[in-house]
């Protein structure tokens, strides 16, 4: 299935190096668990991971994406595998300790009720102790919407709720856009 973000990923590495919070956050786990990478793309969280000692699933729905990381985790022996999935429909996370969601929640009206049954699916099918990690534009009502979809079954202590600012650089025009963010994570 041929996607928008197919032709955009013709441009390696397009959003760049993850973020250092997120990196700092994983860094400090002493547990190198399962890790679950809904919209991996083309890799940029997913093969950092990987190369702290996290062995890594990457789920994606673009083929070019998958293919761009797959081949890194192949030239570099990480433990990485990377599968062409749509996430709305994915429910194996039972067997992972963090699942990890990067930029995928816009909550914007038409899909907003997909994007909260999707975190209440993930939170419902993670193994008890797991962990979601969710980074966020911290823009608009946004956040709110993801605690609410957290906290629909009951209140979820925030172990990390961390405000950061991400500069993305288009690598093709040189543009840049500074953005609010939000690192999020709780335990189930």
């Amino acid at each position: 299935m041929k996607t928008a973000y197919d032709r955009h990923y013709r441009t390696g590495n397009l959003f760049g190096e993850p973020y250092p919070e997120l990196l700092a956050f994983f860094s400090s786990l002493e547990h190198r668990g399962r890790v679950l990478d809904l919209g991996c793309g083309q890799g940029r969280d997913a093969i950092a991971l990987a190369r702290l000692g996290f062995p890594v699933t990457g789920v994606d729905h673009s083929e070019v994406g998958i293919g761009q990381m797959n081949a890194v985790a192949v030239a570099e022996g990480l433990d990485l595998k990377g599968q062409v999935a749509d996430i709305h429909t994915w429910d194996a996370f039972g067997t992972y300790d963090v699942v990890l969601l990067d930029s995928m929640f816009h909550f914007a009206a038409r899909d907003k009720e997909k994007e909260v049954g999707l975190v209440r699916k993930i939170l419902s099918g993670m193994k008890a102790g797991g962990l979601l990690v969710v980074c966020i534009q911290d823009t608009g009502s946004k956040v709110r919407t993801l605690y609410q979809a957290i906290d629909a079954d009951q209140p979820r202590q925030r172990l990390v709720d961390e405000r950061f600012q991400y500069t993305f650089k288009d690598p093709e025009t040189g543009l840049q856009v500074a953005t609010d963010y939000r690192l999020v994570v709780v335990r189930k």
